[in-house]
């Protein structure tokens, strides 16, 4: 179709169509009858070929307007969709939202992502899990939008919201002897191997991790490193060693595994953050922090520090 061709044109070629009467036509387009059929006249110069017989008596479509009718109410209905797509995109109502998350918040990303989807079901989200590291260094590249992290280093440019603070608790082998104790002390594994995180998923949160062992005299000395929570209780209920980890991490313990909980006057605690980039005012990302929640979380225990931007 010649380029010339405005969607005007192909309005009122269409209210005709379904009118085939010069002067209804005009009064649904609410314009003077003359310039209707101007504006068809120009329309069938431009395509080249008459698209409507014209009597005193009736109007009817040529064949050449026949095949252009359907056409043209397509590419009409395509357009709206596409517009209003464009709209909802603007909105933050549709797209593709990229979610980068650690392995141990995965619970509470897929309980915040199931009320993302139920406000916001065209919207496709796409996850990628890493260390709290990587999640960071992913926002700071721009390959992803938000990010859920544990226990972050201060970046430039990085935007914080809390969203849980959990307390830290010793995982023990069934076997170990203070696997029945209602309580255990950090100054206990002194001797003990210890299984935990690699600093280098994230200097900050190994620190905070050791700092129940610092804090008690212990010297940390790693037996085993492993980059997944799931691994490092396995290993512990093999009997390899002890480790601390967040209590979010212990709810569903395999075989040969038990939880105790710390006993002493400081109760060590790890912090879970949203991160995004600092001034991303994209609908979609405001739509997202909104919709589940995390605008206003500032997490569940009496340790909490409130929601925070890196500057």
């Amino acid at each position: 179709m010649d380029q010339r061709v405005e969607l005007r044109h192909l309005r009122y070629f269409l209210v005709l169509a379904e009118e085939l009467h010069f002067g209804q036509a005009a009064f649904r387009l609410g314009i003077a009858q003359p310039a209707l059929s101007q504006q068809v006249k120009q329309l069938e110069k431009l395509i080249g070929v008459p698209l409507f017989d014209r009597t005193s008596r009736k109007v009817r479509l040529t064949d050449a307007g026949a095949a252009l009718e359907p056409r043209a109410r397509e590419l009409l209905a395509r357009l709206s969709s596409d517009l209003e797509e464009a709209r909802r995109v603007g909105r933050g109502e549709a797209g593709r939202l990229e979610v980068a998350f650690i392995n141990s918040a995965t619970t509470i990303v897929s309980d915040r992502l199931r009320a993302f989807a139920h406000s916001f079901p065209d919207v496709q989200v796409k996850l990628r899990n890493g260390f709290t590291v990587d999640v960071l260094d992913a926002l700071e590249r721009g390959t992803t939008d938000v990010g859920i992290v544990r226990d972050p280093e201060s970046r430039t440019g990085i935007d914080l919201r809390l969203l849980e603070v959990e307390r830290f608790v010793a995982v023990l082998p069934a076997t170990h002897a203070l696997a029945t104790a209602p309580t255990v002390r950090v100054d206990q594994f002194s001797t003990e191997p210890l299984i935990l995180y690699p600093r280098s998923g994230g200097t900050r949160a190994f620190e905070i991790n050791t700092q129940p062992f610092r804090d008690a005299g212990v010297d940390v000395v790693v037996a085993q490193e492993c980059s997944d929570w799931p691994t490092i209780i396995a290993l512990v209920a093999a009997g390899l060693g002890v480790t601390l980890a967040p209590y979010s991490v212990t709810g569903q313990l395999p075989p040969g595994a038990v939880r105790c909980e710390l006993d002493g006057r400081r109760q060590h605690v790890s912090q879970i953050f949203l991160a995004s980039r600092a001034g991303d005012t994209r609908p979609l990302v405001r739509s997202f922090i909104t919709a589940t929640g995390w605008e206003s979380d500032r997490g569940s225990d009496e340790h909490a520090e409130p929601a925070h931007s890196i500057p």
